[in-house]
């Protein structure tokens, strides 16, 4: 035995992702009956809540189609599991069990294989997003002064209180335990990077296209803007800024960045 047999029922969705039906691994792992295997399956779900995972994004309930004896087929109840899923199923199996042993090394190492793809995804996200976020930020200081922007920390602090509900530079440091020193788009995962983005060029486009006059509307203008994109954050069910955790520094992303392109050459 080997474990080539979970890569044998490994499935690939239109989007090119691995997924697996629970049908197809409970008989891989020896469960006799699905029922039995259905309350592994409800200890992983549990896992995976614990773990600040939401249950959904790896456990799919879904229908597989099987032949029956005229040749036809009738859908039977199964769940998609990604492969999370199928590391947390497999380490609430029955140990005992061989198969299980192997599953544990297989899932395991793909896991850590994909969970260091995704980190590489997310920091070259980030480290895209933080070089726009530089470069608007310079064009938005501009707009700002020709506007009579003579206080641009204060100004810089209406856009964060109304993206992030009133909380300005000070605040958000406090809340996501960020030292003095450190800068808090440095410390951005890319969500809160892209709201940060939208709302600095949005400002930026909005007090040029409406001539606006004077420090105190200018101030208002980028508050209003942050609001609004708060309010977009809500409508579409995201996660507000604020509650977004902090990330290590965008040097380290860097770093990581570079390590992986050496490897590549």
């Amino acid at each position: 035995m080997n474990n080539n047999i979970f890569e044998e029922i490994k499935k690939v969705n239109e989007y090119n992702s691995d997924y697996w039906s629970a049908r197809d691994l409970a008989n891989v792992l020896d469960y006799s009956e699905y029922r039995n295997f259905l309350i592994v399956i409800k200890k992983a779900k549990e896992a995976c809540e614990n773990s600040g995972e939401v249950i959904h994004n790896h456990f799919v309930d879904a229908d597989d189609m099987v032949k029956i004896g005229s040749g036809a087929e009738r859908p039977i109840d199964t769940v998609y599991l990604s492969r999370y899923a199928c590391y947390l199923i497999i380490q609430n199996s029955d140990p005992t069990k061989e198969v299980v042993a192997l599953g544990q090394t297989y899932f395991a190492i793909q896991t850590r294989r994909q969970e260091k793809t995704d980190q590489l995804v997310e920091d070259n996200k980030r480290v895209k997003l933080r070089d726009e976020m530089k470069k608007h930020n310079i064009s938005l200081a501009e707009a700002a002064d020709k506007v009579g922007v003579k206080n641009y920390p204060k100004f810089q602090n209406y856009g964060y209180m109304g993206l992030y509900g009133g909380l300005d530079a000070k605040d958000i440091k406090k809340r996501k335990q960020l030292k003095k020193s450190q800068t808090i788009l440095d410390h951005m995962n890319s969500e809160e990077l892209a709201a940060n983005l939208f709302r600095a060029t949005q400002t930026d486009a909005k007090l040029r296209r409406e001539n606006i006059k004077g420090e105190n509307n200018a101030n208002l203008t980028h508050y209003a803007v942050g609001k609004k994109v708060r309010k977009t954050i809500k409508e579409l069910g995201g996660i507000m800024p604020e509650e977004l955790p902090k990330t290590d520094g965008i040097n380290k992303a860097k770093n990581r960045i570079k390590k992986e392109n050496k490897k590549i050459k």
